[in-house]
């Protein structure tokens, strides 16, 4: 048994989504799910497993940032998990992204986590084509729209340096999130497909025409905007990791 996750193998299926939250967890295993079974609690790591459309699938709360994530990422591979995808929320770089559903390529990894992981050498933490394809193939099959391509993963939530948003902005970065880079780091060392398919809730200060001038704070799509996209997201993602 894992130190953090409390399950023995078979608890989990092999196919397992990854939320940040664990009451999105928990949400998206009761509307979505059929029966689901709760496989484990302690440290408040919510992880549910059930079926969707007659298919083994689980889900399991990853925490915020790499280092989080990476401890349950490393567990959940230790029970027989073989396929991860993550679902969660990004801020977006770009005024024409909000509210939209990126398809990360690759996670520039702003946190040293990631890096730790390659002995701080130059990596590019990359998705697993099969998983990518697999989500663009279901959003045209459920007629939803993605994004595709970069992310960054971040170890700051409040970024003191008020030109770094904007920076990577002009890289050609779509979004900024805390748990990808190291997911798509372990998916390659670990022999895992590893991806992530993620709701753009806010626009990042300082990159967007839509932010207020002399503004600086986030904006944020509404509540009921936000539970629709949450469960479309859901929809996709259990769609492709199950396919």
């Amino acid at each position: 048994m894992p130190i953090h996750l409390r399950a023995e193998p078979g608890d989990y299926a092999e196919a397992c989504l990854l939320p940040g939250d664990p009451l999105r967890a928990k949400y998206i295993a009761d509307t979505f799910f059929d029966e689901p079974v709760e496989v484990n609690t302690y440290r408040g790591l919510l992880g549910f497993t059930g079926t969707f459309e007659g298919k083994p699938v689980s889900i399991q709360t990853s925490g915020m940032g790499c280092p989080s994530a990476a401890i349950v990422i490393e567990e959940l591979v230790q029970l027989g998990v073989k396929k991860i995808l993550r679902v969660g929320t990004c801020g977006g770089l770009r005024a024409d992204v909000m509210g939209e559903l990126i398809v990360p390529l690759s996670a520039a990894p702003a946190d040293s986590t990631a890096m730790q992981y390659v002995d701080n050498e130059p990596y590019a933490p990359t998705a697993s084509f099969e998983l990518v394809h697999e989500l663009v193939h279901q959003a045209k099959e459920l007629g939803k729209n993605v994004r595709v391509g970069p992310i960054v993963s971040s170890a700051v939530f409040y970024q003191p340096d008020q030109g770094q948003a904007r920076r990577w902005a002009e890289r050609g970065i779509l979004a900024v999130e805390m748990e990808a880079a190291v997911l798509f780091t372990l998916g390659a060392l670990r022999n895992i497909q590893a991806g992530c398919v993620l709701l753009v809730s806010d626009l990042v200060p300082g990159v967007s025409v839509q932010i207020p001038a002399g503004g600086g704070e986030y904006v944020y799509i509404s509540d009921e905007e936000m539970r629709k996209a949450v469960d479309g997201m859901a929809e996709l993602a259990l769609h492709a990791i199950t396919a």
